[in-house]
Parts: structure tokens; C-alpha cells; sequence
């Protein structure tokens, strides 16, 4: 019984750097996202893509990496991502908070189609989970959660496969009165995680008085995790000699409304033959 849709799986994809002799070190998780922009006649809809991830992932890199399977079977395929202009101008954009970890690339699909490299994406229309949906549906404290990704850049070295975490939502009040920007998963993450999606847990269960939530929905993007200082002290002076900074166990994740907003200003900040023309074209 599969309770990620296998779709979902393909939504993800590692994001890595490349040193100055070629080799490549996994830096993060990109999330595969597509902007509604047109409905035709015939119900088809067309989606402008993007990858989304962490501003930190982006931030002093000159390129970016990126890895997808080839449909015939064969080695995964590294491709390059300009991330700058040659006049220096960014070609990802970051969400207008400067708190708020989230930023955008845009991709040309057909780039991707055209070289035999499938490759699935959250529908903005379909996927996504915002928090006044969250809020009707009655998420809370306690719900279960998916965390796709890449921690401590794991990556196979024959094919491209995300891994998958689970834990539970841990506070989600404040961010579905959106009096704070983020919310708490109790849920290991780790370096090479950040900018991967976290999937709420579809149930058919539910206690007396609730609903059950059976939509397998993108609910947020990890950003990090908090930390807690263990200190060692000298048993000769009494003080301080190491910190030592752990991993609390708690993650904290944007929800998707501020990949929508991302998404949207990085859209609006280009007209739409620039967006499907100009937009960072992948190249082996």
C-alpha cells in the first residue's frame, strides 16, 4: 500500500556544486514545481516549471548542478545550471522576505523532454496544500508527515533515487494564523535536505469529532533544522572547554504559500516569452 504517490518521487531531484577541477559535491534538494498559466479547450493544462529550494543552497555558487534518470535505464546525467547572467544579474530569485529561505529557478521543460529525461512536478492547482487548506481540513500537531530529499548528499552513483523520512508534524498553530513564517516537524534532517518537500500523510482514520485528510498534499519546504549546545566541562578549572552543537531533532519548514509567492514574483519578474526562452537552460 503506497501512501507517497510514485509520482512524487520524480518531483525530486539533488542539486549539487561543482569544483573548480569538475568534480561534484551534493550541496542540496531541489522540488520540482509547476505554475498554472493556461487551461485550453480540451482541459490540457500548461505549467511554467521550476525548481525550488533553500536561498542558502544558491547563495556564492556560480552554477548549479543538477541530476535526472534518462528514460532508456541508462547512468543518471549530470546537467550544469547557470544561476548568473554574464552581466552578473541573478537568474534565480528568492522569496522578497529575506527571512524567509525560499528561492526559485526557472527551467525549460523541453530541454529535459527532449533528451529522454522524465521527470514529474507538484501542480500548483492540484499538489499543493496551503495553510487556510490546511487549517479547513484540520492539520495539526501530530499528523504524520513525509520528508523527501537528500541528506548528507547520499546520492547512488548509477541511478538517481530520493530518499524518504517520515515523522510528525510538532507546531503548526502560528504558521496557520501565519503569525510566524515556518513550522516544526519532529522529523531528522539533515545538511543536503534543504529545499526538499514535505508530504502530509493521507488518513482514512480519525478520531471522534474530526475529519480524516486523505490528500497526499505538498504542505512546506525544509529549511533547516534547530540545534541544541551540549557543553563539556574541565573537571580541573571549571570552565568551558568544547560546545558541541547537535541536532535537536526538529526541522523547520516554510509552508508551500511562500513557494506560491515565490513562484509568482519570479513569473512576474519576466514576461512569458522570456520566462520560456531565457530561463536557465540546462546544459550537459
Amino acid at each position: 500500500m503506497a501512501l507517497i504517490p510514485r509520482s512524487y518521487l520524480n518531483c525530486v531531484v539533488t542539486l549539487g556544486a561543482r569544483s573548480p577541477k569538475g568534480e561534484v559535491s551534493w550541496i542540496g534538494t531541489g522540488t520540482l514545481v509547476g505554475r498554472l498559466f493556461q487551461t485550453e479547450s480540451n482541459g490540457q493544462k500548461r505549467y511554467h516549471i521550476f525548481i525550488i529550494t533553500n536561498r542558502h543552497v544558491l547563495v556564492n555558487q556560480g552554477d548549479l548542478v543538477v541530476r535526472f534518470n534518462p528514460s532508456n535505464g541508462s547512468t543518471a546525467q549530470n546537467y550544469d545550471i547557470p544561476l548568473y547572467r554574464k552581466n552578473g544579474d541573478p537568474l534565480w530569485k528568492g522569496h522578497s522576505n529575506p527571512e524567509i529561505d525560499i528561492a526559485a529557478i526557472g527551467i525549460d521543460a523541453d530541454f529535459l523532454e527532449e533528451r529522454g529525461a522524465p521527470y514529474n512536478f507538484f501542480q500548483s492547482d492540484e499538489h499543493f496544500m496551503p495553510t487556510q487548506e490546511m487549517s479547513t481540513l484540520g492539520v495539526s500537531e501530530g499528523d504524520f508527515v513525509y520528508v523527501l530529499g537528500f541528506p548528507m548528499g547520499i546520492a547512488s552513483k548509477l541511478r538517481h533515487y530520493v530518499i524518504a523520512r517520515s515523522g510528525c508534524i510538532a507546531r503548526i498553530q502560528p504558521a496557520l494564523t501565519r503569525d510566524d513564517n515556518d513550522f516544526l516537524i519532529d522529523a531528522m534532517i539533515f545538511p543536503g535536505n534543504s529545499g526538499g518537500p514535505v508530504i502530509y500523510k493521507p488518513e482514512i482514520i480519525s478520531i471522534g469529532g474530526t475529519s480524516s485528510v486523505t490528500k497526499p498534499g505538498l504542505i512546506g519546504i525544509v529549511a533547516g533544522y534547530l540545534t541544541y549546545s551540549d557543553t563539556a566541562i574541565s573537571q580541573q578549572t571549571g570552565q568551558a572547554r568544547i560546545v558541541f552543537e547537535e541536532n535537536s531533532g526538529l526541522a523547520v519548514i516554510h509552508p508551500v504559500d511562500f513557494v506560491l509567492e515565490t513562484i509568482e514574483d519570479t513569473f512576474q519578474s519576466a514576461n512569458i516569452k522570456e520566462k520560456i526562452n531565457i530561463s536557465p537552460a540546462l546544459v550537459q
